[in-house]
């Protein structure tokens, strides 16, 4: 069984920078992206819209196949929403590794968000940057400089959208162990 491709490979030309895409986000968060609307009636933030909606975006579908795709060592990249899927696989694992099992929300949110906000990561073509055969750098200062607020921005939604799935099972305040239990996993054996 293969690993699970983008839906949003077949969209219509995103923005690119490299090769790495800028797609549109459902987020209020500042940032390069285009902003998607919110779903109406509007949803827990536990919950995604469905993938046919307008306001599903790949960091919905980064969180739904993130389980799945973890047990698989090798990936096909079959279109430029591939690598921002991987991007953002990448990303969870490292957010999960944060979060303590005993973590209480209010100190995994600190822990999550100092990581989501920290400014000072690897971009493609940085020494750092895992898989940089697959990834082209920026091509110029500038757009690097957008890369690093896009991927800022999709750090930023991505960790809000986590917590709210780790912590919301049951509201007991302990994480979810079924979330937990993939920290030690690391998607194609790599990670950020």
């Amino acid at each position: 069984m293969p690993a699970y491709n983008s839906v949003f490979n077949n969209d219509p030309a995103p923005r690119m920078i490299g090769n790495f895409p800028l797609l549109p986000l459902r987020t209020k968060t500042r940032g390069p992206a285009y902003t998607l609307p919110f779903p109406s009636p509007s949803l827990p933030a536990n919950e995604s819209p469905d993938e046919d909606s307008e306001s599903y975006d790949i960091l919905d579908e980064v969180l739904a196949v993130f389980r799945a795709n973890t047990f698989f060592r090798n990936f096909e990249i079959k279109g430029p929403a591939d690598r921002l899927l991987i991007y953002g696989i990448w990303f969870v694992s490292d957010c999960l590794s944060k979060i303590k099992p005993n973590a209480t929300v209010r100190d995994a949110t600190k822990d999550v968000m100092n990581l989501a906000l920290d400014v000072n990561f690897a971009l493609p073509g940085d020494p750092g940057w895992p898989l940089n055969q697959m990834y082209e750098p920026p091509r110029d200062r500038q757009d690097g400089e957008v890369l690093r607020q896009y991927m800022s921005q999709v750090r930023q939604e991505l960790a809000m959208r986590l917590l709210a799935r780790v912590y919301d099972e049951d509201g007991d305040g302990k994480p979810s162990k079924w979330w937990l239990s993939f920290t030690k996993r690391k998607f194609m054996g790599k990670s950020l």
